[in-house]
């Protein structure tokens, strides 16, 4: 009996052991297992910017920009709204699963309910109304650029206490960062409401928001981002929006050429910026995503897209409904496929969905082959 005793006490304490490896071991399969039937060239996907690729963070914070309500996500999956400025999938949902690193969307950072699995392979910090200039967010109340920052250290803790130090620092140094902001800087803060104007001229606002850029894409260095790429500015002069606000007789609205041309200027800029930023943080990948040149082409040539419809959103008038004033009782088109814009502000689900192609053929390359 003495020996069996002590025969016990030996295999208890290595029961106790083998039984606390597994346990470590099933908590880190979490991300390993999806890790493994992702593409081996991003591990993550991880968003930054404004509502062009916020996947839901507004829906919890106090704001009116929100977009998880109907219709906006009408040709969602189930026609559920989960607070994406479109009727369906944003650019960052269509990337994703073409890179095999989600198996349908990218989640928000900041849904309580967002699993373990989720977060290993990556998350979007954006928010709709956001930008690089702080009276952007005094003016929106939506979750500031460096605002995001700080989301993101949060979710590099969260991400350590599940595959440990060293399996994090792989997955984010691995991992697309995608960056896409600037518009609401522009409406907010210089064309519709001019506060900026009274300090600076366009050059001078251009070069105060690129110095704001270029911390940024220092900070996110610094927290182990190797690999990016930040959207310039859209054809701002085409928006509904901004066409609705210039032209008294709505018959005459066009293009507001003074508007565009300093969105070109402003990019052209920023592509030189970005070179230079790369050049200086060793081992990093920065690449300028031009998406004025194919937003551009399809409102110049609708027809090569099945677009119908480029001066106007879907729903309402699609001359002013945005956000709010987008509502489950506001009449709709009857196919967003063939409007460029949903609202008056956003692309449609096709408009993104071809900016995605875009991407994928012009712009991942230049990160995937260093």
């Amino acid at each position: 009996m003495a020996k069996l005793s002590a025969l016990i006490s030996l295999i208890i304490p290595v029961a106790v052991v083998l039984q606390y490896m597994i346990w470590t071991i099933i908590s880190n399969t979490a991300c390993t297992a999806t890790k493994l039937t992702t593409s081996p060239k991003f591990p993550a996907i991880l968003i930054f910017g404004d509502s062009t690729v916020d996947d839901g963070n507004n829906n919890y914070i106090r704001t009116l920009f929100k977009g998880n309500h109907y219709p906006y996500g009408r040709d969602f999956p189930d026609q559920i709204p989960t607070g994406r400025f479109s009727n369906g999938k944003l650019v960052p949902d269509f990337i994703a699963t073409a890179l095999g690193i989600k198996e349908n969307i990218v989640p928000p950072f900041l849904d309580p309910n967002l699993s373990d699995e989720e977060l290993c392979t990556g998350v979007s910090f954006a928010s709709a109304g956001s930008g690089y200039d702080n009276l952007t967010t005094v003016a929106s109340g939506a979750i500031s650029i460096f605002k995001q920052i700080e989301y993101f250290k949060k979710y590099l803790v969260r991400l350590k206490g599940i595959v440990g130090e060293a399996d994090a620092k792989k997955i984010v140094n691995g991992a697309l960062f995608i960056l896409s902001a600037g518009t609401n800087d522009f409406i907010f803060n210089f064309y519709d409401l001019p506060t900026r104007r009274l300090q600076f001229n366009i050059s001078g606002y251009h070069e105060f928001l690129q110095n704001r850029i270029q911390v940024f894409i220092e900070d996110l260095y610094n927290l182990g981002c190797r690999k990016l790429f930040i959207a310039g500015l859209p054809p701002i002069g085409c928006l509904p929006i901004q066409m609705t606000a210039k032209f008294e007789n709505l018959r005459d609205r066009k293009c507001l050429e003074d508007e565009n041309l300093d969105a070109e200027n402003y990019n052209q800029k920023l592509a030189k910026l970005l070179h230079q930023v790369q050049a200086y943080l060793p081992g990093s990948k920065i690449v300028y995503a031009d998406v004025y040149k194919p937003l551009i082409h399809m409102i110049n040539h609708p027809e090569n897209y099945g677009f119908v419809e480029t001066k106007r959103g879907c729903c309402g008038t699609g001359l002013i409904e945005v956000g709010p004033l987008c509502t489950p009782i506001t009449p709709l088109c009857t196919k967003a496929s063939e409007y460029l814009y949903w609202d008056c502000i956003h692309p449609s689900e096709a408009a993104y969905q071809y900016l995605s192609k875009y991407m994928e053929e012009e712009v991942l390359p230049k990160l995937l082959y260093i």
